[in-house]
């Protein structure tokens, strides 16, 4: 599918839209009139190519995933990155990580790491997850800022206070599950103490899992590594992980006035990557988030402040070779056992720790106005103080006998403001403009490497003038039209800009090793930084045609089409000593460069049957496509999702809920050769899920990839789950390889509400 096959879809949206227009001006569907409304009653709108998922639907996925990301998997125009097994990476038109602004409670959280293995819905465990809404393509500018994707915005729940003459409110919340693929289990408990005033909720979950098997053999059975365990054949090596969250939100509500504290504690000891060369060994996290907000006549205000502190390491996990012997890597015979560490030739390597600290804080102001019956605006003021520290201690042979600062005293400070008018000219027209200014400041502190060896680089990088400041501008306009109860169209234009982040700037070192431990994009390869990076500006026209029933409750169907253009793409090029590799590992640096971006989402579902004997029977679809070019090279992005469609069929009878699911992908023999992407082909799998809710209890139950079809993700990246993985040696870790999606998996899960 090209160009031209997006051009003849969206002629074909336009054409149906008229017809179906012209058929219904003489139908006896009512139509709706002007909008009266006071003031203080104006709604807010969303745009039609937004997307909530809550209720029922959160429910239903929870058990099957540890992973707050994957819960959106379903949603049109969002695929996932292959990561670690809580720390996905979304990505919505095939732009993600940070070009997409993710909120989770109001906090915009940082990824403290050079393989962004801590994303900012990592730190939300799905129990915990209340509503997540999705802007996919045109993202008002109140939601916007430092991105050119979309928008996601993640919640826990919201507090609970007791009614009026109820007295003490005391409830709570506890459940568990298993899911056989992996022995992955997890338990989750919430509880809450409240009268009509405060309101305190406490919420905790744990989850882990063992390295999980994929349908069918993809490599050859025998030791992870000298020194570790066995692998069998379909094992996915480094899929393993633990994981344990905790908040306590306190909040205090008087008149129109809400204060909330929300504490947040996460701890992971390990999470194992499969596509990266190293493992996360710890990822300790503190938040404190405190909001204000206040309702009047004329609108609303709310404040809030946040910090965000993360300590985090990585090394080799139990499935990557751990003990380099004095002859490696010429021979790796002597490594896997303990032994004197110390400068090559002759010493030991015992792994390679690598450690990160966070320092995030920020502050929001935001203000909504009804100006009058037809008028709002939102005015707000955003900032943020990020600092990082990278640095990885002495362990042996070439790294000896310094600290190796990766990043030191790493700071990225972003002020922004932004205000968005929203009118309502009639029952039918409805209008959005916006406009946000940022300012983002940033610098690094000198370098230094291992040894002499590193010099040569890290004295140019020392040398330069490292601060740099981006004045970013932002314009959203968007237009709906509702020509009646069962249609709307809706069509708008952004742009949008995002500065590069720390890793992109000033990574320094083009030593290979050191280059393998900067990788953002889970493909095996090394990446340097460059200084003289430019922000991401992104262009982005988008329209959405929604039908549906007049009450909104039976049917629906949204066909989005889109196109963006982004001038100073952040992008890679290769270093001249990979020029003419075409079967192994590269090494790279950040460049700026033109690309493109376009596609389609279709999502839909209508009710099929009903009887009093067999229930409610609803059918629901999504189909999305993007494809995206580099302009300046011609090549292909990386880790763009080929074209895929979902279809599932859904019963509904007194307690009961039931589903099958099926999910067809196409190949992705588009490929990026700069970064010698592999490509993947096409493949099948159908889903089961079943649900029974009996008073407060509720039991889930579900096969994942029912027929055990062997797979690989599209953007499940480079394998290099075992062996060893760090020297930078043409061939030591084997190419071509991609990491195999996850075979059938039974999942049962219980949850009891007191």
């Amino acid at each position: 599918m090209g160009k031209t096959r997006i051009t003849t879809i969206c002629a074909f949206a336009c054409a149906a839209w008229g017809a179906d227009a012209a058929l219904a001006q003489d139908a006896a569907a009512p139509k709706l009139g002007e909008v009266i409304v006071t003031a203080p009653k104006i709604t807010e709108s969303q745009p039609l190519n937004t997307t909530e998922l809550g209720g029922a639907e959160l429910r239903s996925r929870r058990p099957s995933t540890s992973d707050t990301a994957s819960l959106l998997k379903n949603l049109p125009g969002l695929s996932l990155y292959g990561a670690g097994g809580v720390s996905s990476l979304p990505a919505i038109h095939g732009l993600a990580d940070d070009r997409l602004r993710i909120k989770v409670d109001g906090m915009d959280l940082i990824s403290a790491c050079g393989n962004h293995m801590n994303p900012p819905l990592s730190y939300l465990d799905p129990t915990n997850v209340s509503h997540i809404q999705v802007f996919a393509a045109i993202t008002p500018v109140s939601l916007g800022g430092d991105s050119i994707g979309g928008t996601i915005v993640a919640a826990s729940p919201a507090p609970e206070f007791a009614a009026d003459g109820e007295g003490t409110l005391m409830k709570g919340e506890t459940g568990a599950y298993y899911r056989s693929n992996g022995n992955a289990k997890g338990a989750n408990v919430s509880a809450t103490v409240a009268n009509q005033t405060v309101s305190m909720t406490y919420a905790g979950s744990t989850a882990e899992s063992d390295n999980y098997s994929a349908a069918g053999t993809f490599k050859r059975p025998g030791l992870a590594a000298p020194g570790r365990e066995w692998l069998d054949g379909d094992e996915v090596g480094s899929t393993a992980y633990r994981s344990r969250n905790h908040s306590l939100d306190v909040a205090l509500r008087r008149a129109n006035h809400l204060t909330e504290l929300k504490l947040g504690m996460q701890d992971i000891p390990y999470q194992y990557w499969p596509n990266q060369r190293m493992d996360m060994t710890r990822n300790d996290s503190t938040q404190i988030n405190l909001s204000h907000t206040a309702e009047w006549e004329w609108g609303a205000v709310e404040g809030r402040l946040y910090a965000e502190k993360t300590r985090h390491e990585m090394q080799f996990g139990d499935d990557k070779l751990y003990w380099y012997g004095p002859r490696a890597p010429a021979n790796f015979a002597d490594s896997g056992v303990p032994c004197a560490i110390g400068p090559s030739p002759g010493g030991c390597a015992a792994g390679m720790p690598m450690d990160t600290e966070g320092d995030n804080r920020g502050l929001a102001l935001n203000a909504t106005v009804n100006l009058s019956e037809r008028d709002l605006i939102r005015l707000g003021f955003e900032g943020q103080r990020y600092r990082l520290d990278d640095w990885w201690e002495p362990s042996g042979k070439g790294m000896w006998p310094n600290t190796f600062w990766n990043i030191k005293n790493g700071q990225r400070d972003r002020l922004g403001i932004f205000t968005e008018w929203e009118a309502r000219w009639n029952g039918q027209w409805l209008t959005q403009l916006g406009i946000r200014g940022e300012r983002v400041e940033m610098n690094a502190g000198e370098v230094q490497g291992y040894n002499a060896g590193y010099n040569a680089d890290a004295t140019a990088f020392n040398l330069a003038d490292r601060k740099r400041t981006d004045n970013n501008v932002d314009f959203t306009a968007l237009a709906r039209f509702t020509h009646d109860a069962t249609r709307a169209v809706e069509f708008g234009f952004a742009r949008k800009t995002r500065s590069p982040n720390l890793y992109e700037r000033y990574a320094w070192s083009t030593g290979g090793m050191a280059m393998y431990m900067v990788n953002m994009a889970g493909d095996g390869n090394g990446y340097v930084g460059n200084l003289d990076l430019e922000p991401e500006v992104a262009h982005t026209l988008s329209a959405t045609f929604d039908w549906h029933d007049a009450a909104q409750q039976n049917w629906g169907l949204k066909v989005t089409p889109y196109y963006t253009r982004v001038t100073d793409y952040i992008d890679a090029e290769r270093l001249a000593r990979s020029n003419g590799v075409t079967d192994d590992f590269v090494f790279l640096q950040f460049v700026n460069q033109s690309a493109s971006l376009y596609g389609l989402d279709v999502s839909g579902h209508i009710p099929l049957a009903k009887s009093e004997g067999y229930g409610e029977f609803t059918a629901s679809g999504v189909l999305s496509y993007v494809r995206g070019e580099n302009r300046t090279t011609g090549d292909n992005l990386y880790n763009i999702m080929p074209l895929t469609v979902k279809l599932g069929v859904t019963q509904r009878l007194k307690g009961w809920t039931n589903s099958v699911e099926f999910e067809w992908v196409d190949e992705k023999d588009k490929v990026s050769q700069v970064r010698n992407e592999v490509p993947t082909g096409s493949y099948n799998l159908v889903h089961l899920r079943s649900s029974y809710q009996w008073n407060r209890v509720r039991f889930d139950i579900g096969v994942e990839n029912l027929f055990d079809e062997f797979y690989s993700h599209p953007l499940g990246g480079a394998y290099t789950g075992q062996g060893a993985t760090m020297p930078p040696r043409a061939g030591l870790v084997p190419w071509g390889v991609t990491v195999p999606g996850m075979g059938r998996s039974i999942y049962s899960g219980v949850n009891i509400k007191f």
